[in-house]
């Protein structure tokens, strides 16, 4: 969950330009999802996390690659 809250912080820190040249991910909800996990201690839902962890995680590795291959 740690590793959770400090994609969220990170994501918080992105510039801009980062933001909006890449608009097609949905850095607001990647946020969001950080404080649900920093502040909703007894309202996680264990399946969404494993979701997320199955479904969502690896294209986001693969856009965040790409962002840093360019830079």
């Amino acid at each position: 969950m740690m590793n959770f809250i400090v994609i969220g912080e990170m994501v918080a820190r992105l510039s801009e330009t980062i933001i909006d040249e890449y608009n097609h991910l949905d850095w607001h909800n990647i946020r969001g999802f950080r404080n649900i996990i920093a502040h909703n201690y007894f309202g996680i839902d264990a399946e969404e996390v494993w979701d997320i962890i199955q479904n969502h995680l690896p294209a986001l590795k693969k856009n965040l690659n790409k962002i840093i291959e360019k830079i």
